[in-house]
């Protein structure tokens, strides 16, 4: 099981926007890019749902979580769960510390194990992001089309990304 939606083959492709014409606005595609982040996230959760591991809780960390409330109400839509916010501005350092104060183990002034050092050193704040049950609908439909699309260019029944990929590669090289 990855954790990547098209792993483990092609995790170095790119994406792919469609349905633009002249008329699209920059606001538009900021947020398609935003709501393809949603989706591939979306893919990993069903991913790990699938292959058993229960996801039951989010939580979004770091400067972009803390400061960009559109974005995380989006998470929340495409997920259609709660997104509780990590309190610290540096999540992935802590997340670091934190699982560097479990290798230690207790008997070396760490902690005995990754739950416990999470609870003594993890935070998260009080904002939480709710799913808008208005628009679940939409992103329902939306994450079949992604799934659709991602299977369709990303797993082999199409090579349009692959031939892409190989000339930005060469183009860069030479």
């Amino acid at each position: 099981m990855e954790r990547e939606p098209l792993a483990p083959r092609d995790t170095d492709l790119s994406g792919l926007i469609l349905g633009l014409n002249l008329a699209t606005r920059p606001e538009e595609m900021f947020r398609a890019l935003v709501e393809a982040t949603a989706f591939g996230t979306r893919a990993i959760v069903e991913n790990y749902r699938a292959h058993g591991i229960p996801v039951t809780a989010f939580t979004a960390s770091g400067g972009i979580a803390q400061k960009n409330p559109a974005l995380m109400q989006i998470y929340a839509d495409v997920l259609g769960m709660d997104v509780a916010i990590g309190a610290s501005k540096e999540g992935p350092a802590k997340g670091s510390a934190i699982y560097a104060a479990a290798a230690a183990g207790g008997e070396r002034g760490g902690y005995r194990d990754i739950f416990e050092a999470a609870a003594a050193m993890g935070s998260v704040s009080d904002k939480v992001y709710r799913p808008d049950p208005a628009n679940r609908p939409v992103y329902d439909a939306l994450y079949g089309d992604y799934v659709a699309l991602s299977d369709y260019f990303g797993r082999g029944r199409n090579d349009v990304m692959k031939r892409l990929l190989a000339m930005r590669t060469a183009a860069r090289q030479g």
